[in-house]
């Protein structure tokens, strides 16, 4: 049987890197794209709780039929699994991104978020982002980014993904060619740059910026920022569990049980 493949991204329903995944997505199955129709990017994990949610239907650049929301990336997959399609949805994938998501990035990224919101609905999930480099200017071919879209989804769709478990895939800026091939890392050190700018308008009220230089990465063997480095396709298996396991014997010995019943602890 044909699958049902969800299509959307964080840069908004326009993006060329969404219709360039929609287009490898088509070889695999039947696609949908509900995606936001502005850009997402870094808004995270989101559920619109506090106000009504509008849709557009509308058509892209080759002709395809899309629908866009006015909610965030996550927002997009839960309408779509909720019940705005009517036909049950197979798989969702997310991207292509313009820009890689590495290490911490994830906890920010709608693409990933996206893909998330896939497996808290017991759907496989699937998100793709291409490295831009700092400063780039002019015009980014996609199709490496979604041959390896291809891979990784065939791969999802022979083998299947255990339960709350998504792929966060990040693949170089370089020609298909070049690409070396595929690597399963683990999540690598991302480190941040930010600062705060404050600043003051015409009114004498003050404001924030929070800016600061592209983030950078430690590029260490068996990561996501190593396998980039390396000119390798990164394929890192996400879980929404996320317990730190390691710690629950340390944190049984601080003695919590005492403390509530002791005098600070007592009526």
């Amino acid at each position: 049987m044909e699958k049902h493949i969800l299509v959307t991204n964080d840069d908004g329903v326009l993006s060329p890197g969404l219709l360039a995944l929609a287009q490898e997505m088509r070889k695999l199955g039947k696609v949908t794209i509900l995606a936001p129709d502005r850009n997402w990017s870094g808004g995270g994990h989101v559920k619109t709780l506090d106000r009504a949610l509008r849709m557009r239907e509308l058509r892209l650049e080759d002709g395809s039929q899309a629908f866009s929301s006015d909610g965030a990336p996550s927002d997009c997959v839960a309408l779509a699994t909720l019940g705005y399609i009517k036909e049950p949805i197979d798989l969702v994938v997310s991207g292509i991104n313009m820009g890689a998501n590495l290490g911490h990035d994830v906890t920010y990224s709608g693409t990933v978020t996206a893909a998330m919101e896939a497996a808290i609905a017991g759907l496989p999930g699937v998100a793709v982002s291409l490295e831009i480099p700092e400063g780039f200017v002019g015009q980014i071919d996609f199709q490496p980014a979604a041959h390896a879209a291809g891979i990784a989804v065939r791969n999802v769709l022979a083998n299947g993904l255990s339960s709350e478990t998504l792929l966060n895939v990040n693949v170089p800026f370089l020609k298909q060619e070049e690409l070396k091939g595929f690597r399963i890392t683990r999540q690598g050190l991302r480190v941040y740059h930010s600062r705060l700018d404050e600043r003051v308008d015409p009114r004498g009220r003050p404001y924030y910026w929070i800016g600061g230089d592209a983030p950078t990465g430690v590029s260490e063997s068996g990561t996501d920022v190593g396998a980039l480095a390396e000119g390798f396709v990164s394929v890192t298996p996400l879980h929404l569990d996320l317990t730190y396991y390691r710690a629950l014997t340390d944190l049984n010995t601080w003695g919590w049980q005492d403390q509530a019943n002791g005098p600070e602890g007592s009526a």
